[in-house]
């Protein structure tokens, strides 16, 4: 009887074995975003398996939220503004992205005298939006990739055109996408005594265009002439609590029309204990901080489907946050909330004075989907807040033709 042939050796499997798929369920499987980048730009396939497929950068995006890398803080005087990082041990992707950023905003243009420095306006799509303190002139400044864009001021005499009263500069905002990193608008917004206007930079154009005056906002308390708070931006909107009526304006960034919403009359004249945000699918919401206990709304259609502000749920923390900090109530007097993105609310604790000195204060987050409570880092609180998200880099995003 013959005997059998041995088969032949099977062919050693490579990594061009691994087909674009495979790739990037493997990908799925990092646990964030900057090990995703570090992993990407090992190799050319790798790198195209990402930049091809939109559907995958969905996907990553919805099991791994962009990654809190730290807070800026921007001082009421004259300094620049500083950096805070969050240190987690467990992803040394998110340390080594922090090592690698210019925290100290070293490219932006400065004086020969020590003049003041630059105010941070907003953080937003991984880019600081700032304005220099003496010359008004605005950059955005992204510290991860140090790619800086200088911006003229907006054109004050158009601005200002047939202003009624009082003309008040309020504020800058960035609007960017994920899936064009590359482009941005500015957005500058101001009020006379009952309307309001915008101006608007396109990074594709690089000139402002001045848009119409609003219409007329509800009645004003006179003669008031600060009647908005500080602006947010969510999801693609602006909005704007009145200092002292129970509505808010909002501001759609797609077609630049203003509007006014309703809001919740337990809040009228009480902006210093809330902020808006977004849930994490984008819907719009509103934490309020009583103490210890937050109280969070959410805006939806009721029984008619008349969109309207729901008190969901009402929060006690106080026991949490002493045990996460090792602290007391003769220590914490209150929890301060500073911003709501993507269903995590930044908030810290505001400490009693001790010698005339504020002490230094614990910085937490809030997860409105888990209600999961962590403790971020320990330090003064420095004026502003505004937390440092990193967002998708442009590297990892294909051309137009990409596929889905």
């Amino acid at each position: 009887m013959a005997s059998q042939q041995p088969r032949p050796p099977e062919a050693p499997t490579t990594i061009r074995a691994l087909t674009d798929d495979l790739l990037r369920e493997i990908f799925l499987r990092l646990p964030s975003l900057p090990s995703l980048v570090r992993a990407a730009l090992a190799c050319r396939a790798f790198l195209a398996a990402v930049r091809s497929s939109p559907a995958f950068r969905r996907r990553f995006r919805a099991l791994h939220p962009p990654p809190l890398l730290g807070v800026f803080f921007d001082p009421d005087g004259d300094e620049m503004p500083s950096f805070k990082p969050v240190l987690r041990r467990s992803d040394p992707g998110l340390a080594a992205a922090v090592r690698g950023a210019d925290v100290c905003l070293t490219r932006l243009p400065d004086s020969e005298d020590a003049s003041p420095g630059w105010r941070l306006e907003e953080c937003r799509g991984g880019r600081l939006l700032l304005r220099s303190r003496k010359t008004g002139q605005i950059a955005a400044y992204n510290p991860l990739t140090r790619a800086m864009h200088l911006l003229p001021s907006p054109p004050d005499k158009k601005v200002r055109h047939d202003c009624r009263g009082k003309f008040i500069h309020m504020d800058l905002f960035l609007l960017s996408s994920d899936e064009a990193p590359g482009s941005f608008r500015v957005v500058f917004v101001c009020h006379d005594k009952s309307r309001l206007r915008a101006a608007v930079f396109s990074s594709g154009t690089k000139k402002w265009q001045v848009l119409p005056w609003s219409h007329a906002a509800p009645a004003q308390p006179a003669p008031i002439k600060y009647w908005l708070r500080i602006g947010t931006q969510v999801n693609g909107s602006l909005y704007w609590s009145h200092d002292k009526h129970a509505y808010k304006v909002a501001l759609d960034t797609a077609t630049m029309q203003f509007s006014f919403i309703d809001l919740p009359e337990d809040l009228k004249g009480q902006g210093h204990l809330y902020q808006t945000g977004e849930t994490k699918d984008g819907k719009l919401c509103i934490v309020a901080a009583v103490e210890f206990t937050l109280l969070i709304w959410f805006r939806r259609a009721d029984a008619d489907g008349a969109e309207r502000w729901i008190l969901d749920s009402v929060v006690p923390l106080e026991s949490e946050v002493l045990e996460a900090t090792e602290g007391s109530r003769d220590d914490h007097e209150k929890l301060k909330v500073y911003a709501i993105l993507d269903g995590i609310v930044y908030m810290s604790t505001f400490e009693k004075f001790r010698d005339d000195t504020r002490l230094p204060c614990w910085f937490l987050s809030f997860c409105l989907d888990t209600r999961r409570l962590e403790k971020l880092f320990h330090t003064k609180s420095d004026g502003h807040v505004y937390p440092y998200i990193m967002a998708w880099p442009s590297s990892l995003v294909g051309s137009n033709n990409a596929s889905p």
